[in-house]
């Protein structure tokens, strides 16, 4: 299984989002946060009933027309090894001409940010969008690997970024155009 790391703060290896051992993991999640197909439902099956229960709790109370793109939110990880899952839901690829880049930018700083705000250290990400909503892997690396130095540069209580890629295609796209700077 290859691992770069950029850094000290930044990992790049391909694997399981479900079996990270760090403070949250991020769910590519849909707006309904009922759970879905590719991470999201990895994500709910791996860590049972808790995190729908608080999901539908966050759609009661917070947002009960669903998430909006590029927003985020925690709940407990359940059964997973994660003590958390942080939920965002990416942009919808549409040729680039509606706001993806932000959007997709954004749902790694909301993540980021919800992460410190509550005193977590460690943080994994899926490659976000580049499933069923369509985002170019190749431009959804340098977004990502973007909005993740810029985090990192203004922060300094994430400790430790993860990026957990599906496949050997997935990791090889995203190293070859991420753009870290995380010196």
């Amino acid at each position: 299984m290859p691992e770069r790391w950029f850094g000290t703060r930044v990992l790049v290896k391909t694997g399981d989002i479900t079996q990270e051992e760090v403070d949250a993991i991020v769910n590519a999640a849909n707006p309904s946060l009922m759970g879905g197909g590719g991470v999201d439902g990895a994500i709910h099956r791996a860590g049972g009933p808790a995190i729908l229960e608080e999901c539908k709790q966050i759609r009661r109370t917070q947002y009960p027309n669903g998430l909006p793109t590029g927003e985020a939110v925690i709940t407990t990880g359940g059964n997973l090894k994660a003590k958390h899952v942080i939920h965002t839901v990416g942009p919808v690829w549409k040729g680039g001409t509606q706001n993806e880049p932000e959007l997709l930018r954004r749902c790694y700083w909301n993540s980021l940010k919800l992460a410190a705000e509550n005193g977590l250290k460690t943080i994994a990400f899926p490659a976000i969008s580049t499933g069923v909503y369509g985002y170019p892997p190749d431009q959804a690396a340098q977004v990502a690997s973007r909005a993740v130095s810029e985090f990192l540069k203004q922060d300094d209580r994430i400790e430790r970024v993860v990026f957990v890629l599906f496949g050997e295609e997935a990791y090889r796209t995203f190293i070859e155009h991420c753009e870290f700077d995380v010196t």
